[in-house]
């Protein structure tokens, strides 16, 4: 499983949250950001995940699970999280 992979740690799948994410009146990002509970995670008790298409053709498909750690605390505020990691080049 990705999450358990990238994070460490084990993962329970909880649910699937639709997100739509706006900005000035355009959508930046939509999809479905799956839930899972965590275990043996030191810092988070949760994780949200999604994949999108990535790269210069969207030739490759990237993954990504983004802890609630604050001020994460969502599945739309972790989109808003990785959104703005993603234009500031931060990994």
């Amino acid at each position: 499983m990705t999450v358990s992979h990238l994070h460490n740690c084990g993962a329970t799948w909880r649910e699937t949250v639709p997100v739509h994410e706006v900005f000035q009146g355009k959508t930046v990002w939509q999809g479905d950001v799956e839930v899972f509970d965590l275990h043996g995670h030191a810092k988070a008790k949760r994780a949200y995940a999604w994949s999108h298409l990535d790269g210069a053709k969207d030739e490759r498909e990237r993954f990504v699970a983004v802890l609630e750690i604050p001020p994460v605390d969502s599945a739309l505020k972790a989109v808003q999280v990785q959104i703005v990691k993603d234009a500031k080049g931060i990994k």
